[in-house]
């Protein structure tokens, strides 16, 4: 361990559909965490792990903060404030030229009741048009709360993502790294795999599919020449929802797991032979066992 080695654990927050796992992403330079345009597409806390020279930052990409609607979505928020309590920092992430709402109010709240440092990236300042609101926006937010850092960002073009690193590096503090330096997430493979092709599944059947989908992963195994082998089974809340995730003589269960094993093998760095299967559990986002067999900690539920 470098005497001068630093490090900080970081919550990313905020409301559903801000482009907190985007910046995730752009900031590891690797996706690890799925990006889609429906909201409170992230369920589980994600683990990702930055480390530049001396510097280690370890991001907890959580749920988008929404009032919960099943146990499902009590898991979530319950992982969105277990979070904020745990960590140095917490990087709040807003949209551009939206005004600070009761969900930002609260997370500015649970920061002013644990005196946590915390950073603002305003992000999606790609999409605004006049850059007035943007002023307005940041005075907004600094006088409901004393950030260290107002950072207007974009993940889409990468605009600001350098600023916003030298931000939170100023947050890291001296006692060495907490993992290997090449450690990109401490994420289970299995879970990866399974958030991959979750993601498939939400951006190709669009509106059609709601987030009544979940991903189990039967098998991983390599074969001696070097092949993945990956069966993989996706469980959805009604006989219909199958049938589209299947479609017509399967082709939208095919594409789903084309784009799936494109992603898998960049991210594996391997040739992978993928296999899926579609199954029927109702109601299963209420059932507590169920949602603990898909790999959310029974712990969180009331």
């Amino acid at each position: 361990m470098n005497q001068n080695d630093k490090s900080a654990f970081i919550a990313i927050v905020g409301r559903p559909n801000v482009g907190k796992s985007s910046l995730l992403n752009r900031l590891l330079g690797q996706k690890i965490a799925i990006v889609s345009a429906k909201p409170q597409t992230t369920r589980n806390r994600i683990t990702g792990v930055l480390t530049e020279g001396e510097y280690q930052l370890v991001f907890f990409d959580t749920p988008g903060m929404h009032k919960p609607k099943n146990t499902l979505g009590k898991y979530m928020v319950r992982s969105v404030n277990e979070s904020v309590g745990g960590v140095d920092c917490c990087m709040l992430v807003v949209e551009a030229g939206r005004d600070p709402g009761q969900t930002e109010l609260n997370l500015i709240e649970k920061f002013r009741s644990l005196h946590m440092p915390a950073i603002l990236a305003i992000n999606k300042i790609d999409m605004l048009a006049e850059k007035d609101v943007l002023m307005k926006q940041i005075l907004a937010y600094t006088q409901l709360y004393d950030f260290d850092a107002v950072v207007p960002v974009s993940a889409q073009d990468g605009s600001g993502m350098n600023e916003l690193l030298d931000e939170l590096k100023k947050e890291a503090g001296e006692g060495g790294h907490f993992f290997d330096d090449d450690t990109l997430t401490d994420q289970p493979e299995r879970v990866i795999v399974a958030e991959i092709i979750r993601e498939k599944i939400l951006r190709l059947t669009d509106k059609e599919i709601p987030h009544g989908t979940a991903v189990l992963i039967e098998k991983m195994k390599t074969r001696d020449n070097g092949i993945l082998d990956i069966d993989a089974t996706v469980f959805c809340e009604r006989e219909t929802h199958k049938r589209i995730i299947i479609g017509k003589n399967g082709a939208m269960l095919k594409k789903i797991s084309s784009y799936a094993r494109q992603d898998i093998e960049r991210f594996f760095d391997c040739k992978v032979f993928l296999q899926m299967w579609v199954k029927v559990k109702e109601n299963w986002r209420n059932r507590a066992q169920l949602v603990q067999n898909f790999g959310y900690d029974e712990r969180n539920f009331d």
